[in-house]
């Protein structure tokens, strides 16, 4: 029977990533069981430090030549968001270019802006693993979703986005406004469209769970088609699950991921928090901060990369295959709240730092704090100081993103405190 492709795996052929290969490829990685796999999953690590200390300049410099054994694989440097804040073909490895790879940039909740590159087959691999932990709740690539997600404000992004949420079969509720008012309209929008589920950031979704409670709105009954919540990004405590189950009335799955990487971890049908064996290879330090190496990425070097979380994971094998995250730390974004009572998201400070991050390449790091109703303060560790007109982007942008009258003070910092985590959020409520 010839393969029936969704939307969005016909998008994917159409810009040239191969992605029914991707799929074989998956089905050979995992049908290796037991020892076989862990094998598997040793070797493939060793052969991408091997390919980047030969074809990658950039990574040769930092691990030497010298071929890496198991035994030695601690004596490879640990990779920091800083390192890959260069321009890209300066980190490509050889023959790549920007070119022939997916490329993207991130900020996300960290605060560490870099751009990295997939070269496509582990672009397309990424997605059929993806597919794949979706089919373990019943869902495909094409299923309706709810996504509680932000968008950017720019004529071109919001364009590229509001395509993609048409060819992904997605309906966008964005987490800039999360008012009474803006829940209401939401409900609107559920009672009309047969999701299949929701997905999105924890904390914009457990406020519009608790929207529904406290307006005892019984979203499964407006929307019965919808089968699963599925939340990502901030931490989900089990009283968020809770809260979360009980306002849907359906289950609630953990996603854990980051754009340079695809997801990580991903709850099962039986409550596993599962890795992403087949495609990464996670670690942690003495002191818990979470490594991760990208297995099939030979453009880019994602080698014993600090994500920037704190966490555990079990020395135990699902299947003699996965191994499961047992507890997160970090990227916990509190709620932006303003003068005219509106709440938002904390991450929405992701889309107002793009505007200047992607045009100046001056900032390293950054952290948003809300020191009072109507004020930010935005510490930057940069190369230069920001100039005049990139300051007013800030607050130009703070106010098309948020509300008028708000104030944003801009001060230079020679290096972020980092709390006990590790994790430097994105943005910090200090309202008490």
């Amino acid at each position: 029977m010839p393969h029936k492709f969704s939307r969005f795996e016909t998008v994917l052929r159409l810009q040239r990533f191969r992605f029914q290969e991707a799929e074989a490829e998956l089905r050979t990685i995992q049908a290796r069981q037991g020892d076989e796999f862990v094998d598997w999953q040793n070797q493939q690590r060793l052969a991408i430090v091997g390919h980047h200390q030969k074809h990658n300049p950039f990574y040769k410099e930092l691990a030497g030549d010298t071929p890496v054994s198991l035994d030695r694989w601690d004596s490879l440097p640990i990779m920091e968001k800083a390192h890959y804040q260069r321009d890209l073909p300066e980190v490509l490895a050889q023959p790549f270019s920007p070119d022939d790879v997916y490329t993207a940039n991130t900020s996300g909740s960290s605060g560490h802006p870099f751009t990295y590159a997939k070269d496509r087959p582990c672009h397309a691999l990424a997605w059929a693993l993806i597919k794949h932990r979706y089919a373990l709740h019943g869902l495909t690539l094409d299923s309706k979703q709810a996504r509680f997600y932000g968008i950017p404000l720019d004529r071109i992004g919001y364009a590229k986005e509001k395509l993609k949420d048409r060819l992904m079969n997605r309906v966008r509720f964005p987490v800039f406004d999360l008012s009474d008012a803006a829940m209401a309209d939401f409900v609107k929008t559920f009672a009309r469209t047969r999701f299949e589920y929701i997905y999105g950031y924890t904390l914009s979704v457990v406020l519009f769970a608790r929207y529904c409670l406290r307006e005892k709105v019984n979203v499964r009954g407006l929307c019965p088609s919808l089968k699963l919540c599925m939340v990502t990004s901030e931490v989900c405590t089990p009283e968020d699950r809770a809260l979360m189950e009980e306002a849907f009335g359906i289950p609630v799955v953990n996603e854990y991921g980051a754009s340079e990487m695809s997801i990580m971890a991903f709850e099962d049908a039986a409550g596993h928090w599962i890795l992403s064996e087949e495609i990464a290879y996670l670690e942690t330090t003495e002191t818990g901060d979470l490594l991760a190496t990208s297995l099939h990425n030979y453009a880019f070097p994602i080698i014993r990369y600090r994500i920037g979380d704190v966490a555990q994971l079990t020395s135990d094998r699902i299947d003699g295959k996965y191994r499961c995250l047992v507890r997160l730390d970090g990227r916990v974004n509190d709620t932006i709240v303003l003068p005219s009572g509106r709440r938002a998201a904390g991450l929405t400070f992701y889309y107002i730092s793009r505007s200047i991050l992607e045009r100046s390449g001056a900032l390293r790091e950054f952290i948003i704090r809300q020191t009072a109703l109507d004020t930010f303060v935005l510490d930057v560790v940069a190369d230069r100081d920001l100039t005049a007109e990139e300051l007013a982007t800030i607050q130009a942008e703070t106010t098309r993103y948020l509300e008028p009258g708000l104030t944003v003070t801009v001060q230079r910092v020679p290096h972020l405190n980092r709390p006990a985590s590790g994790k430097i959020k994105h943005f910090y409520s200090e309202l008490g």
